[in-house]
């Protein structure tokens, strides 16, 4: 069955309300989260409204770096006066990291294609599970406001989507809308080729190596069902954590066969990791996530938490005996 994507009257309302507007996302940004607030901030200026583009970063994914000086990681009293605060790809603001304080008490709309883990107290929030990425949603505005999607546009849009649907890989049957959207985002300007080799080219060596050294770590378990590997602060500085490709490393992991869960386990800190998790068909990974203290989707989903690589390897393989036989 296929899903049509319909921004709230109370959203459109909001946009229309408010002539100031600061537009953030969760720290850590992807493409799809980069993507989105640009397309909004492009939509928004051209609906003569005032745009403030914030992130708290860091950028690390080079599909975004070129991006990174058209935000700022700070919010001044003089940017809250007067301002609504527009969230995109996450429900919870205290995911926006370091700008959390200084969105407090300013009027709030969220754009999330995240199930809400979290009670949202927002005025209004448009949140689509259903959506494969936040660009889908972010089209849909353009499309309810009637305004013409332009070539600068079109490839953020693209960007955003080609990221979070694994160009396409993980669109399921009855997805023929998605499809729809890329073909207007092509028509309109956005160039597939180009996208593919900004997502997937222009990697270090220094990046294939530190993907090799987390594949040598990796452990099957559970009959092979799950893959677990982890990753030192060691080897991230010696790599560099710019050089991190993540993707690459879940899809290779997800191609072994009769593997149904990949989770990476990174430490990031003296006494903090980053848990990053991916799963085939019905293996629900955000509930897995959710014990650690974050979320996600069903298929990918991750959290930051306290603790070391290998206690938390073996907390995180306990949650999976409890959901896969």
């Amino acid at each position: 069955m296929e899903k049509s994507f319909n921004p709230p009257v109370a959203l459109l309302d909001f946009i229309k309300r408010h002539d100031k507007f600061i537009i953030t996302g969760h720290e850590e940004p992807d493409a799809d989260c980069i993507g989105s607030q640009l397309a909004l901030a492009s939509l928004l200026r051209r609906l003569d409204k005032t745009v403030l583009l914030r992130s708290a970063g860091p950028f690390r994914k080079t599909e975004i770096i070129s991006y990174k000086n058209l935000f700022s990681s700070e919010i001044s009293a003089e940017d809250r006066a007067d301002a609504a605060v527009i969230i995109i790809d996450c429900s919870n603001p205290s995911r926006t990291g370091c700008l959390c304080d200084g969105l407090k008490g300013l009027p709030l709309g969220i754009i999330d294609h995240h199930a809400a883990g979290n009670a949202v107290n927002a005025d209004c929030a448009y949140i689509e599970p259903a959506s494969p990425s936040s660009t889908v949603l972010v089209f849909s505005l353009f499309k309810s406001l009637s305004v013409k999607i332009n070539e600068d546009e079109a490839r953020l849009l693209f960007l955003g989507l080609c990221t979070d649907t694994g160009f396409f890989r993980h669109i399921d049957s009855g997805g023929g809308e998605i499809f729809r959207i890329a073909a207007e985002l092509a028509d309109a300007g956005a160039s597939p080729k180009e996208t593919f080799y900004k997502i997937s080219g222009g990697k270090t060596l220094n990046s294939r190596l530190l993907l090799g050294t987390v594949l040598c770590h990796t452990e099957a378990h559970i009959n092979g069902k799950l893959l677990i590997s982890t990753e030192t602060m060691a080897e991230t500085e010696k790599y560099g954590v710019e050089n991190r490709d993540s993707d690459a490393l879940y899809q290779l992991l997800s191609q072994i066969e009769n593997v149904e869960a990949v989770v990476v386990v990174r430490q990031s800190a003296a006494n903090k990791c980053a848990i990053g998790m991916r799963s085939r068909d019905s293996v629900n990974v955000s509930k897995i996530a959710a014990v650690f203290g974050g979320g996600g989707h069903k298929n990918a989903a991750g959290a930051h938490t306290e603790g070391n690589v290998n206690s938390l390897k073996q907390a995180v393989i306990s949650e999976f005996n409890k959901i896969m036989p």
